[in-house]
């Protein structure tokens, strides 16, 4: 099989998702006094499920298509999702799935379904059991497995601490945080200390997407529409799933934070591509008018950042994407070849896995091969430092 592959390269947007954690991470992690409140696998008449705090949240382990919402696990999809097996966190086996699809490193993000616990104690305390477990897995390959740490996006002050804490610890390469549930805004004043210490340790910081609420992710005029495909796929044409990251990173420009820290590195992962260009011009197009007087803001001051929204692009905003042929044209022109990185989005049903060679080759039809290879290896290698 690793015979037959073309182009060797670097996952920057990979997943370790609460599903196939270890079921005993946090009942062995935890102080013994938070143990019984806290994450753990229980059964019940369905299968095994997570629970905390007294309540059943997502699935564990095993859980076919045809048990869930209909959509195929990429593992599923791939022969290999076997009964009682972690396979994303069995490192031999993940890293097996690695070899098969032709990456030689894995950016590996954590859940992104937020854990919602009420109990601040309780949740800080299971951001760091996982942050540390997740560094005692990458050991089993360093130079391949490349976890990303978790961060609170309810607690901007535990955030900096946490940062601190993993940073002095060493071999810290990437932190993520949930940007667009954060609560208060990533761009509020009380992530100031967060984003002072982010860029004098020089570590990239993560946007990536949230998984909405299940219940939430079909809204009304989806149920009642006349025809439920057509209303569904309008929907996600009209609002790729990127579009959570507009406000987060509006806020970051607009407030001043890129200002205050030019030397921030911000990843907008799995953002995807085509709808970036829009969003860029939209932002320089509302600054140029606002500075140059014909304002649509009201009579309220208007307080401008330095620059145009799309030179902060250039300077400090990356941004991944899984598949996207349409984006990837633009790398060069309209977006910057130097900011752009293609993930897999293992092991995810929207996953190009394990066939990311065949994405790969469609998506540089008519693109230079100094451009394919700084998308598909060395702008992650340069960013994360591999």
């Amino acid at each position: 099989m690793a015979s037959k592959i073309e182009y060797r390269f670097i996952s920057a947007d990979d997943h370790i998702d609460l599903r196939w954690l270890p079921k005993d991470l946090w009942t062995e992690r935890l102080p013994a006094r938070l143990r019984e409140r806290g994450p753990r696998v229980v059964e019940n008449e369905k299968g095994a499920y997570w629970t905390w705090e007294g309540q059943t949240f997502s699935p564990h382990g095993y859980y076919t298509a045809a048990q869930g919402s209909g959509a195929m696990w990429a593992i599923e999809r791939g022969g290999v999702m076997r009964e009682g097996e972690l396979r994303p966190t069995t490192a031999e086996l993940r890293l097996t799935d690695m070899d098969r699809d032709g990456a030689d490193a894995s950016i590996m993000y954590g859940p992104t379904d937020p854990m919602a616990i009420a109990d601040p104690e309780l949740r800080r305390h299971c951001y760091e059991a996982y942050n540390d477990w997740l560094i005692d897995f990458c050991a089993a390959k360093p130079e391949r497995l490349i976890g990303v740490a978790q961060l609170s996006m309810e607690d901007p002050e535990f955030a900096r601490d946490e940062l601190d804490r993993l940073a002095k610890r060493g071999g810290l390469r990437h932190v993520n945080i949930l940007a667009s549930r954060a609560n208060p805004p990533v761009y509020d004043e009380a992530w100031e200390s967060f984003w002072a210490l982010a860029e004098e340790i020089d570590i990239p910081i993560g946007f990536h997407l949230a998984v909405l609420v299940k219940k939430t992710r079909l809204d009304a005029g989806d149920r009642g529409a006349a025809n439920f495909v057509v209303s569904v796929a309008s929907r996600f044409a009209q609002e790729p799933p990127g579009i959570q990251l507009l406000e987060p990173m509006t806020g970051l420009i607009f407030t001043g934070v890129l200002d205050r820290h030019p030397r921030l590195k911000i990843v907008m992962a799995e953002a995807g591509l085509a709808w970036v260009p829009s969003m860029i011009q939209g932002l320089d197009i509302w600054y140029q008018r606002t500075r140059d007087g014909r304002r649509l803001t009201g009579d309220s001051p208007a307080t401008l950042p330095k620059m145009l929204p799309s030179e902060y692009f250039h300077r400090q905003i990356w941004i991944s994407f899984v598949d996207d042929p349409l984006g990837v044209k633009m790398v060069g022109s309209i977006l910057d070849v130097d900011k752009v990185m293609f993930g897999s989005d293992y092991p995810h049903p929207a996953s190009t896995w394990p066939h990311s060679q065949q994405v790969i080759e469609t998506s540089m039809q008519g693109v230079s091969p100094d451009i394919r290879e700084k998308i598909f290896r060395d702008n992650a290698r340069a960013l994360f430092r591999i």
